[in-house]
C-alpha cells in the first residue's frame, strides 16, 4: 500500500491509512471537494462515516464490506450532508451530530453528542470536542487508540493555516480560536494530525506558531 498523503481530488483514487485498531480512508466529494472519511474498526469491521457529503453511490463503492454502523455530521452547513438521506436509507447506520445543529440535518438524528462524549464502534472509539463559532454545533473528532499520535478529523473548524470561516462576526471568531487553543492546542500534542473538511491534511505542530497571527488578522 502507497504511503498515505491526505492529497485527494474529487473523482479520483482514495487514500488509505492503517494505523492501530483503524484502517482510516479519505475521499474527496461533490462541487465543493468536501472531504468524507471511513473510519473502520481494524478488529470487527464497524465502520463509522464522517460526513456523508456527496455522491453517495460512492461513498457505498468506498465502504466496501465493511459494515456501516454510524455516520457523524461534524456540522449543519448543506455541503457536509448531501448524501445522508441517501445513505441512511440504503444502511441504516446511527445518526449523529451535535444539537445545537441537528435542527439543520435533511433528517432527523438518532443520537446527539456533546464535548466530551464518546462514540464507539466495534473494539474502535471516538471523542467529540465542541468547537462553537463555525456553526454553533461544530465538532471535531478525535482517535487516541495509536501510540504514535492522536488523529483529528476537524469538519471545517481547522484547516492548514487557520481556523474555519466565521463570516466575519468577531464573537464567533473569538468563540473559535478560544475553543481551539484551549480544547485542542493546549491539549493535544505537534504529532496530531488534523484531518480537515476540505483540502490537504496538516499537523498542530506545524499550526501551532501561527496562532497569535490568525487571532490578530481576526479570521
Amino acid at each position: 500500500m502507497a504511503s498515505y498523503t491526505g492529497e485527494v481530488k474529487v473523482g479520483g483514487p482514495v487514500e488509505v491509512r492503517e494505523v492501530p485498531g483503524l484502517r482510516i480512508t479519505k475521499l474527496a466529494v461533490g462541487p465543493m471537494h468536501n472531504n468524507a472519511y471511513f473510519l473502520r474498526c481494524s478488529n470487527t469491521g464497524d465502520t463509522l462515516l464522517i460526513d456523508a457529503a456527496a455522491e453517495h453511490d460512492r461513498l457505498l463503492e468506498t465502504r466496501d464490506d465493511g459494515l456501516l454502523i454510524t455516520i457523524v455530521t461534524t456540522h449543519q452547513h448543506p455541503d457536509h450532508w448531501q448524501a445522508l438521506e441517501a445513505m441512511v436509507g440504503i444502511t441504516q447506520p446511527n445518526v449523529i451530530a451535535h444539537p445545537d445543529d441537528a435542527g439543520g440535518l435533511p433528517i432527523p438524528v438518532t443520537q446527539t453528542v456533546v464535548d466530551g462524549d464518546v462514540i464507539s464502534f466495534g473494539d474502535a472509539s471516538i471523542e467529540v470536542i465542541h468547537l462553537r463559532g463555525h456553526t454553533p454545533g461544530s465538532i471535531a473528532l478525535l482517535y487516541t487508540g495509536d501510540p504514535e499520535r492522536p488523529h483529528l478529523f476537524t469538519g471545517d473548524s481547522l484547516f492548514p493555516g487557520g481556523p474555519g470561516n466565521t463570516r466575519g462576526d468577531a464573537a464567533d471568531f473569538t468563540s473559535l480560536m478560544d475553543d481551539l487553543e484551549t480544547k485542542v492546542f493546549a491539549r493535544l500534542p505537534d504529532e496530531t494530525w488534523v484531518y480537515p473538511g476540505h483540502g490537504g491534511d496538516t499537523t498542530l505542530g506545524a499550526e501551532r506558531p501561527h496562532l497569535a497571527e490568525w487571532r490578530e488578522r481576526g479570521w
